[in-house]
Formats: C-alpha cells, sequence, structure tokens
C-alpha cells in the first residue's frame, strides 16, 4: 500500500506527546509522506521543528489560513511572505475563503486569498484551498488571479456536483478527500462518481474529521486507510490500487520526485 497522506496538521498541540508512535502508526499502513499546511504566523516554530526532525517525510507549505485574517492580515502576510527566502516550501497552504464561522472579514479573507496565489504564481508551487461554504467564492478569485498560471488542491471537498464539476474545469485542481467520505450522513461518495480517482488526492486534516469508526477521536494519518477502502468501495476497486493512483496524483501535483 501507498499512501501520501497530502493534508495535515500533526505539528499540533494535539500530537505534543506521541508524535513519534502517530508517525510510525502512519508508516505502518503505508503512508510514505505527510504533508503540513501552515496555519499562521504562531505555528511556524512548530511547522519547521516537526519537518526538520523528520526530513523528507514532514514536509511543510507555507500560507496563511483564512479564518486567521483579521485586522493585522496585511503584518500577518508579510511575515509569512519573507519564509519564502529561507527555506523550501512544497506548496502555498493552508489558503482560502471560509465563510462558515464568520464572514466580518471576507473581503479581507479575498485580498489575502489572492494575493498567497500571486505567491504561488512567483514561486511556482501548488495551492492548498481552504473553501468552506466557499467554493464559488475561491473559483472567482482563481480566475481573477489566472487560472491557466495556477495549480493546486480544494482540501477537505465536500461540495456539490456542480461545485465539483466547477473545480474540473478549471483544468489543474484536484480533489482532496478525507474522513468525511465515510460518514453517514455525507454525500460525498455520490458526488464523487461524477468524476474518477485522477482527480483525487488523499488527505486527513489531522487531528479533525476522523473516519468512521474514530469520528469523534483524534484524527492521524494513518487512519488514511479507511479513507483509502472507502474510495475502493465507491470506485470498486481494491485499496491498493486506490493508494496507488491517489499517491501518484500527489506526486503529480506537488512535484514530489522521492
Amino acid at each position: 500500500m501507498k499512501i501520501i497522506d497530502t493534508h495535515s496538521h500533526i505539528y499540533a498541540d494535539e500530537f505534543k506527546h506521541d508524535i513519534g508512535d502517530a508517525i510510525t502508526r502512519a508508516k505502518q499502513v503505508g503512508v510514505e509522506k505527510i504533508l503540513l499546511p501552515n496555519i499562521d504566523s504562531s505555528t511556524i516554530g512548530q511547522l519547521h521543528l516537526l519537518a526538520d526532525n523528520y526530513p523528507n517525510y514532514c514536509i511543510p507549505m507555507m500560507g496563511l489560513h483564512p479564518t486567521s485574517v483579521g485586522e493585522n492580515w496585511e503584518e500577518e502576510l508579510a511575515i509569512l511572505k519573507e519564509q519564502f527566502s529561507k527555506r523550501s516550501y512544497i506548496a502555498v497552504g493552508e489558503i482560502g475563503i471560509d465563510l462558515y464561522w464568520d464572514k466580518k472579514y471576507e473581503e479581507q479573507q479575498k485580498e489575502a486569498f489572492e494575493e498567497q496565489l500571486r505567491w504561488s504564481i512567483e514561486y511556482n508551487l501548488p495551492v492548498a484551498i481552504h473553501s468552506r461554504d466557499a467554493i464559488c467564492e475561491c473559483i472567482e478569485s482563481i480566475k481573477k488571479v489566472g487560472s491557466d498560471k495556477l495549480r493546486g488542491v480544494f482540501h477537505s471537498f465536500g461540495g456539490t456536483t456542480e461545485e465539483l464539476k466547477e473545480i474540473l474545469a478549471l483544468q489543474n485542481f484536484m480533489l482532496g478527500i478525507n474522513g468525511v467520505v465515510t460518514f453517514k450522513n455525507s454525500s460525498l461518495s455520490t458526488v464523487l462518481k461524477e468524476t474518477d480517482l485522477s482527480h483525487i488526492i488523499v488527505e486527513t486534516d489531522s487531528p479533525y474529521l476522523s473516519p468512521i469508526p474514530y469520528r469523534g477521536k483524534r484524527n492521524e494519518s494513518s487512519y488514511t486507510i479507511k479513507v483509502v477502502e472507502r474510495l475502493a468501495e465507491i470506485y470498486g476497486i481494491s485499496p491498493e490500487e486506490v493508494g496507488n493512483i491517489t499517491t501518484e496524483n500527489a506526486k503529480r501535483l506537488f512535484r514530489i520526485e522521492n
């Protein structure tokens, strides 16, 4: 089995007492790499520490999460932009628009998102997009900045069939699928039948969104196996095939060579 967890926050405090064990469990189920999206300036230290402790296995991204966009968003962006001159990142992320929790800074979120999309063009990196209740708004910003120059993933995709088609029409964007696909009340399995595995990569969003049967508990990268198994059921192929295809998709999108 080959798996890449393309979106995990295992540098978070929830893992501070057993991160080594969590990574061992991930390796045991076939997780070859774990990609780490940043949140804001407060998480840079933890992010870098984990990446340095597990080089070429825990691989960092850099970006400003939309729920961290507030009055000082421009200062935050300046701090994060500076990081690109200090070290390499696999993507610009986690960036996007979130209209689920709070719409107070909606315009600022859009400005921050579009600025970071321009970073991805500048550094020739993919983007990891958070689009909760804002898929259409994110697509609008992508088109505004230049969809032909951008590539990336709509992380934690849980949209409608129409939203899926709009994302795929962008040509260079994939769907990040996590534990939500295992939820009994989720329509995601039906929506995904409108496409195929060539557009899908696997993630956890650890420590959040644990798949069944771990729902309600801390999520971790080893649980990607449950996502892979559910995708295998949806597409009628073996888990090994799902793992191989989604791993190759991730390697192609993030330009992972080994």
